[in-house]
């Protein structure tokens, strides 16, 4: 018998978000990332973690990092002064972002609900970041440990995301999509 469906829905607090706009292909790029995060560039749909910053890969020409929210300042200035002349932007837009945790047993159900994005284990692993959609609105997901997904919004839908998270981890919604 499998484990009962229950997915936890928590927001993440304390996290810190900048919006990274360059050329996420040019050495440059990967160079400012590495010496100025310690982190490897992502690859397209990928998201870099070490310790407590991640740095996703949102398009070509977009990243996302996130890192302690008390962190922001002193790392959009490194981003910033690492950059130097090169065509790139560094923008705090914590306050304008929501990020919800779903856990546990049913998390990938829970979400399968509700996005067009394969929630399928083989299909969606730790260490991808997916933008896609939550019923009707924007959303970029990943999970940055095996029983847990990260999801990100924008904070002016936010309210709508937990109404929606909420009715699909409700006890008795389970559709049994995945072995988990």
């Amino acid at each position: 018998m499998s484990e009962p469906y229950a997915p936890q829905i928590a927001e993440v607090t304390g996290l810190g978000m900048i919006t990274i706009r360059a050329d996420l292909g040019a050495a440059e790029t990967t160079a400012v990332f590495e010496h100025a995060l310690g982190l490897a560039a992502p690859a397209p749909r990928q998201i870099t973690q070490a310790a407590e910053l991640a740095l996703a890969w949102m398009s070509p020409d977009e990243a996302m990092l996130f890192c302690p929210r008390a962190e922001v300042g002193a790392r959009v200035t490194a981003l910033t002064e690492g950059f130097g002349d090169a065509f790139a932007t560094c923008v705090d837009v914590s306050d304008a972002r929501r990020v919800y945790e779903v856990s546990g047993p049913g998390a990938r159900e829970c979400l399968a609900k509700l996005t067009p994005a394969p929630m399928a284990p083989e299909r969606f692993g730790m260490g991808e970041m997916r933008r896609t959609r939550l019923a009707q609105v924007a959303t970029a997901l990943w999970m940055p440990a095996p029983d847990r997904v990260r999801l990100i919004c924008f904070r002016s839908v936010a309210q709508y995301v937990e109404d929606l998270l909420a009715v699909s981890a409700a006890p008795g919604g389970a559709l049994r999509l995945f072995a988990e």
